[in-house]
């Protein structure tokens, strides 16, 4: 077989893959938008998001710019152009995703008013397009790249330029929705007691667009960052290992287009009744990929993989070993999923315990998620250390590597998913402010249910997935940097430890105390309002909505600055200053600390959301009563929580990783 026609498949893959995401986006702008007053709110909240994404991509233009340069210099045109590409096709992927999820909204409501099925296959192809794009653009800049270049090492500067956008997205972007999010509960619901979504609240669009730049191009933006940085890692990884171009290599291309492929067969089939749970549709979709992705990896792996090497360090690889820890790859897909799902939905006992908690006041809400999300770390990180014991048992350094690539070629489905969260959230809010037949905000409300669901279960695939991805990369950066071992008994290994496992906590500190700021000048202007516009309290005045989208764009923007640079520059700064031994110790603190910190403050944010919405479903007392304000407050702690620091780890800790890669052949 022609090993070297094997990227051409790829760009091929990728390619379907963006021409179907212009499909399902033909067939979403061809639904109707509803009446005069849906398409206001609607164009509103798409302008809103828009300006924040121009705001925020004109922001990283000079910062990009200047690390190209630096990347011109020290490592020629071909690692700068990579650099750039990913960059851009990063950029690309979030602009053209959001840009059809917030024309969605409103057809979402319009399909509600008909149908309950309608309204899910609108919302899911909204989230498609962005799921796919994401997909097919990292799939086509690897694989091009790599037809072009031929060579791993000198491509990997794609996955760091998407590591740079898509740290600063989820940074802006969790900062964004939660000052917006924070403004509108506690003035909104707690001090006016008026509901979610009701258009006398100043800050309700901004809080509608904050759910698009948050979920949709953040989730986006983290993870085509895992996708390029795993296919990249794994391509350095299996060169090093098959010793030379060919198969080692070729595979983990083909399981991104068996990936891609089975989330384009799969995303036809989610469909519903109108009696029936959305949630089993959508489930549908992630199995059905999962499923399709395996069957077809077993056929590559026997197609193209000699039935018996030997590694240079004794590990024996055959098809049916590396066949093993893809299975593993997936199967962490579909565990973390769960375990996330049980600590968040409020279907499940930790949420309600926490609702529980809220009988007695905030503070015992508070010390309930907290401790909730401390537990939910246990199970993840069996999982995670099952896979990698099993992937390396089963092929070595390889196994681990094809494991992680396995997961994210099913990022697809999965960001699909996710995105259509924000859909429907937005589609209950254009209900409400539209004051349409209760019936249609039903509708909206049991997709939004699912929603919430699957946001908590798309963030632990994206950081279970971030796990992997720093494993791959941590091996790929000791293969560059020549590290046979990491000996923690040297002083400068123990020094990167505690920088690298320290680092999530402050840059946690930086992102929580950047919502708090921006939430402050958030109510100031909300309770501004309210006081001082006659007649909104009654609803015959309307609200200054652009004030507030400005406010949140204007801190996003500025406030995201200082994390990423902390970011970016501190592993430069301790690669150079103490060695390539203390820059393996930080990777490792980074990625254990980066991965715990992640999936407690995601967990935690995740629960405290549900215990509310569980009260507010009648629980406790139900809506009013101090149970329910108890929830709003822990709702409202832990939205900067599982939104803002929570998510922003998973970026914090691959871009640690895809620098390392770029800066490890002139480490000491």
């Amino acid at each position: 077989m022609d090993l070297s026609s094997m990227p051409i498949w790829g760009i091929a893959a990728g390619i379907l893959g963006l021409l179907v995401a212009v499909y399902f986006a033909k067939s979403v702008l061809g639904e109707s938008a509803g009446n005069e007053r849906m398409v206001e709110i609607s164009k509103a909240i798409q302008e809103g998001a828009m300006a924040y994404l121009n705001r925020q991509y004109k922001t990283l233009i000079p910062f990009a710019l200047i690390i190209c340069i630096v990347l011109f210099i020290a490592k020629g045109w071909a690692v700068a152009l990579s650099f750039l590409v990913g960059s851009v096709s990063s950029a690309i992927a979030g602009y053209v995703g959001m840009s059809i999820t917030t024309r969605a909204n409103a057809r979402t409501t319009e399909a509600a008013r008909t149908s309950l099925n309608k309204a899910l296959g609108v919302a899911f192809r909204a989230g498609a397009v962005m799921g796919l794009s994401v997909a097919g653009l990292g799939l086509l800049g690897v694989a091009g790249l790599f037809l072009i270049f031929g060579d791993a090492e000198t491509i990997n500067s794609f996955a760091f330029g998407a590591s740079a956008i898509a740290l600063f997205a989820r940074v802006g972007g969790g900062i964004y929705t939660k000052a917006a999010d924070v403004g509108a509960d506690l003035v909104g619901k707690v001090e006016a007691g008026i509901p979610e979504d009701d258009p006398r609240n100043p800050a309700v669009i901004a809080d509608n667009v904050g759910d698009n730049v948050g979920d949709t191009a953040g989730m986006g933006a983290d993870l085509f960052e895992s996708y390029a940085a795993t296919a990249i890692a794994g391509l350095l990884i299996g060169f090093s290992v098959f010793k030379g171009h060919g198969a080692g290599e070729m595979l983990f291309i083909l399981i991104g287009v068996a990936g891609i492929l089975s989330s384009i067969i799969s995303s036809f089939f989610v469909r519903t009744g109108e009696d029936a749970n959305p949630q089993t549709a959508l489930n549908k979709g992630l199995w059905g990929t999962n499923i399709l992705t395996a069957a077809a990896s077993y056929g590559l792996v026997h197609m193209i993989l000699p039935a018996t090497y030997t590694a240079a360090n004794g590990v024996v690889i055959t098809p049916n070993r590396v066949f093993v820890a893809i299975v593993c790859g997936l199967a962490v897909n579909i565990l973390i999923g769960l375990i996330t799902e049980y600590f968040t939905s409020n279907q499940k006992k930790p949420a309600q315990a926490i609702a529980k908690a809220s009988e007695t006041g905030a503070a015992t809400n508070l010390i309930s998620g907290l401790a909730v999300g401390l537990k939910s770390t246990a199970l993840p990180v069996i999982t995670i250390c099952a896979a990698t014991l099993i992937s390396f048992e089963a092929a070595g350094v390889y196994g681990i590597a094809i494991a992680a690539m396995a997961m994210l070629s099913t990022a697809g489905i999965v960001v699909a998913i996710d995105s259509f969260g924000p859909v429907a959230d937005n589609a209950g809010g254009i209900a409400e402010m539209a004051e349409l037949d209760p019936s249609v905000r039903k509708t909206t409300d049991k997709l939004d249910a699912v929603g919430n669901t699957t946001a908590a279960v798309a963030k632990g695939f994206a950081i279970g997935s971030a796990a992997l991805t720093a494993l791959a990369l941590f091996n790929a950066f000791a293969e560059l940097a020549h590290l046979d071992k990491i000996d923690i008994l040297v002083p400068t290994t123990i020094v990167g430890l505690f920088i690298g496992a320290g680092l999530p906590f402050l840059f946690s500190a930086f992102a929580m105390e950047a919502v708090g700021k921006a939430a402050f000048d958030m109510i100031a202007e909300v309770r501004r309002q309210f006081r001082e516009i006659p007649g909104l309290m009654e609803g015959k005045a309307k609200p200054d909505y652009a004030a507030c989208v400005d406010i949140s764009t204007r801190a996003a923007i500025r406030q995201m600055i200082i994390p990423g640079l902390l970011a970016v520059g501190t592993p430069v700064l301790v690669g150079f200053l103490l060695g390539k031994t203390a820059m393996g110790g930080m990777l490792a603190g980074g990625t254990v600390s980066g991965f715990l910190m992640a999936v407690y403050m995601s967990n935690a944010g995740g629960a405290w959301d549900n215990a509310k919405k569980y009260i507010e479903e009648g629980h406790h007392g139900g809506k009013g009563t101090p149970a329910h304000a108890a929830a709003v407050i822990g709702d409202t702690v832990g939205d900067p929580f599982k939104d803002t620091s929570g998510p922003s780890l998973n970026a914090l800790i691959k871009v640690m990783g895809t620098i390392s890669l770029i800066i490890a052949p002139f480490l000491r």
